[in-house]
């Protein structure tokens, strides 16, 4: 197959894996969507259960009131009674005195009632909103979650339509320069393969070495960017390419790490003899 047709292939199978790519990283954002309202729910069930626990409390203690309010009612119903057959002074005095501890603990228990019984009150009032809350969630959430499967359901069909049509476009195409054509799309933003303009990238928009850019303007193999990973193909600029691609003048790779070396050498024998000058 001609490289023009399989760079035509790549561009088109571009579309195709860029779009299936942005469906799949859909399907694994949907699910972060219900997030909150699942929280909200979680919070409202936490609190009906404490609410709750508070609810069995205030029982319990309303329970314990109402018979300790029972005894003393007793007690002092009995000192009472006991008034009638009393015959000495120190008698009256000391079921006297009974009568009144009697009277205060049961005004005593009677408050303490009054108050679990308030206290049961609003928490039944709180937990049945809170159900309410807990029952409006939970159809929310459950209708949610069915428009989400549906969605995701409809994604996934797009997908494998879009599987496809990349079969389709892909049986004649080398697998492992599908492998890295794919891989570099999913880390490059949709991009996979771009053109080469004036010896530049435009992908990355770095420079390539003029040996490089020539063996893409040839266009006998599939090429990648060194810098970028991306797959290059020769495009001539608006202003028309300038044929500057001279086997003497052109570079490679190899030839950037020279020319560092080349200037880093330069720098360091101008310290050395500043160096020096300031020794002396």
């Amino acid at each position: 197959m001609a490289i023009v047709d399989i760079f035509e292939k790549l561009r088109s199978l571009q579309d195709i894996l860029s779009e299936k790519i942005t469906l799949e990283e859909n399907i694994q954002e949907i699910p972060k969507l219900l997030v909150t309202q699942e929280e909200l729910l979680a919070r409202l069930k936490r609190t009906f259960i404490e609410k709750n626990q508070d609810y069995d409390k205030a029982k319990t203690s309303e329970s314990e009131f109402r018979n300790l309010l029972l005894e003393a009612e007793s007690m002092r119903e009995k000192a009472e009674k006991n008034m009638d057959v009393i015959s000495t002074q120190r008698e009256y005095e000391a079921l006297d005195k009974e009568i009144r501890d009697a009277a205060e603990k049961e005004q005593q228990f009677r408050k303490e009632l009054q108050r679990e019984e308030r206290i049961i009150s609003e928490l039944d009032e709180q937990m049945k909103q809170n159900s309410s809350l807990i029952e409006q969630q939970e159809a929310e959430l459950a209708e949610r979650r069915k428009g989400i499967e549906n969605e995701i359901k409809s994604k996934k069909a797009q997908i494998e339509a879009l599987v496809q049509k990349e079969k389709a476009l892909t049986v004649d195409l080398d697998p492992d320069v599908l492998f890295k054509f794919e891989r570099i799309i999913r880390n490059k933003m949709g991009k996979g393969i771009v053109a080469i303009k004036s010896g530049v990238c435009m992908g990355c928009h770095m420079i390539l070495p003029a040996q490089f850019a020539n063996d893409v303007r040839i266009g006998s193999e599939i090429v990648f960017c060194p810098y970028c990973s991306r797959i290059l193909f020769y495009e001539e600029s608006d202003d028309g390419e300038v044929d500057f691609f001279d086997a003497e003048d052109s570079g490679s790779l190899a030839d950037l790490d020279d020319i560092d070396e080349e200037d880093y050498d330069d720098e360091e024998e101008e310290e050395e003899r500043v160096s020096g000058d300031f020794d002396e």
